[in-house]
């Protein structure tokens, strides 16, 4: 049996359009540089107000993967 690396690195993504936006770009934005992307994990979520109404969410998110 081989001996497995994984680390972990924390990104933040940002949409106008909703949280599940903001995951999805942030994944897609971090598998253009790092590879074997195996998982994420939600760690915060925030977003914007203005005028009453909420115009951004943010989502700090750790994403794991397997090191070569």
């Amino acid at each position: 049996m081989s001996n497995t690396v994984y680390k972990h690195i924390n990104i933040v993504g940002a949409s106008s359009d909703g949280i599940e936006d903001a995951i999805r770009g942030a994944i897609a934005k971090a598998s253009e540089t790092v590879n074997n992307i195996g998982w994420f994990e939600v760690s915060e979520i925030r977003g914007h107000v203005a005028e009453g109404k909420v115009t951004n969410f943010q989502v700090g998110i750790k994403v794991g993967f397997r090191l070569e």
